[in-house]
């Protein structure tokens, strides 16, 4: 990690103590190449989306363009993995409800790439809270995918009530039947590679359909991928279902992804 700042100054262990007390924020995780961001207007809008409704405030997105430029300059770096957290150190738990400013946290690290090598994965009965946020809870995530290593599996994939595959510990899925991508119908965080992709895929025409997905009625379904921001990658089974990566679909994945154009900061 090379470091943390926060309102553009460069964060200090007391900045970040009212984020680790109360764990109340919402995030979002990009990979910056030279100084631009593919999909950087979705991160934009999942930031400003999320801090109206968890603060009743509003966010600049000058401001966070601002201090992700103030990070990369004091980091002396193009290329980086940033992630952008909002939280508010004038929160308080007693009053949720109140309407408060927030901060902005921006903490680099080392570039990313998603590995190529095939997943299998466990699923999971797990429904995160507010789905559709990117919010700071990440416990039960982190847990399930180290419950998923320790049983021999590569990663954790969650499942709703109604055996529905809704998303990844960190990432979103998708699977093809051999004529078109299926990207499975449940609550669940919207990535914004999985936006990427789908704009994506249209302007290579490649057919889509979203459709609800039961985890054990998988047997139409020839191949599944994975996605963030990081990238796209195979997976090569899941639970005792056994997936055979397909290179056709990776490369037209592929080609999605650098269908849509890097944003500058």
């Amino acid at each position: 990690m090379f470091a943390s700042w926060i309102n553009g100054a460069l964060a200090c262990g007391e900045d970040l103590l009212a984020l680790a007390l109360t764990n109340y924020g919402h995030f979002t995780s990009m990979q910056v190449r030279g100084r631009a961001v593919r999909g950087l207007d979705l991160h934009f809008q999942r930031l400003k989306t999320a801090t109206r409704e968890l603060f009743d405030a509003s966010l600049d997105e000058a401001r966070v363009r601002a201090g992700i430029v103030a990070a990369l300059d004091a980091a002396g770096v193009d290329d980086a993995g940033a992630r952008v957290t909002v939280f508010s150190r004038a929160f308080d738990y007693l009053r949720p409800d109140r309407s408060v400013p927030v901060d902005v946290l921006v903490s680099l690290s080392p570039p990313r790439e998603a590995v190529a090598t095939p997943a299998w994965v466990k699923t999971f009965a797990f429904q995160r809270p507010l789905p559709h946020i990117k919010h700071v809870g990440t416990f039960p995530l982190f847990q399930w995918r180290r419950q998923a290593l320790r049983d021999g599996f590569d990663d954790a994939l969650f499942v709703d009530a109604r055996g529905r595959i809704s998303e990844g510990s960190v990432w979103n899925i998708g699977f093809w039947d051999g004529a078109q991508v299926v990207w499975p119908q449940a609550e669940a965080l919207r990535g914004t590679q999985e936006k990427l992709l789908q704009a994506g895929l249209a302007e290579v025409g490649v057919a889509q359909r979203h459709m609800p997905v039961e985890a054990r009625a998988l047997g139409g379904l020839k191949a599944a991928f994975a996605a963030n921001a990081t990238g796209v990658w195979p997976l090569s089974g899941i639970d005792d279902l056994a997936l055979r990566p397909d290179p056709v679909l990776m490369e037209s994945l592929q080609a999605a992804v650098r269908a849509m154009p890097l944003r500058p900061l």
